[in-house]
């Protein structure tokens, strides 16, 4: 059964992108795996807390695709850290990343932004997919190309802009999120409804 869906473009020239909004897009590949992705491996980072949504998105990609590999990082802002970083540079490189692999970027806003960076300086930067599953990153740090991790000096003092090839925000991830999460992402909709009036 088809799904209703949202497509939202973040026109940047020739770095822009498509953001699909809906309640099971995630299941529609169709509208955002690349549609040569038998001949790519495809690498997703996630975490700890979001398996049940990367094992459904294994499910799905398993028939489609030609290499399949997850990374699990330990949940909390803590992974943010070089030291996460540096492990999952050395789990691609181990696995035989190459210049048309491509990375899926599966959680909130911590896997998002250590993934992206990971896709922007791995062999000086390679196609990555964000797949927020809270609703602070779907509102916040999956659009805009932000991508970085922590230093012990400060939040986000290392990183990249670098934009992904397309967001998929599947409304149905967000049932599995506890109260605390929900309220954070509606208190960044709030503020982005008095900043922009």
């Amino acid at each position: 059964m088809k799904t209703d869906y949202k497509a939202v473009t973040v026109s940047l020239s020739d770095r822009s992108y498509p953001i699909l909004i809906g309640a099971g897009v995630l299941a529609r590949t169709e509208l955002w795996l690349p549609a040569d992705c038998v001949s790519r491996k495809i690498f997703i980072i996630t975490d700890e807390n979001v398996a049940p949504h990367s094992d459904r998105l294994h499910k799905l990609l398993n028939k489609k695709v030609g290499q399949l590999m997850t990374y699990a990082l330990p949940p909390g802002e803590q992974t943010k850290s070089i030291e996460c970083y540096q492990q999952a540079l050395e789990w691609l490189l181990e696995n035989g990343v190459n210049r048309s692999s491509l990375i899926i970027a599966m959680g909130g806003g911590v896997v998002g932004d250590l993934a992206g960076f990971v896709a922007a300086s791995v062999l000086r930067g390679i196609d990555f997919i964000q797949i927020p599953t809270t609703l602070l990153a779907q509102v916040d740090s999956s659009v805009g190309g932000k991508t970085g991790i922590n230093s012990p000096q400060g939040k986000n003092l290392i990183g990249a802009f670098y934009q992904p090839k397309s967001v998929v925000i599947d409304l149905d991830t967000l049932k599995t999120l506890p109260d605390r999460e929900m309220k954070a992402g509606y208190a960044e909709i709030a503020k982005y409804g008095l900043l922009g009036d």
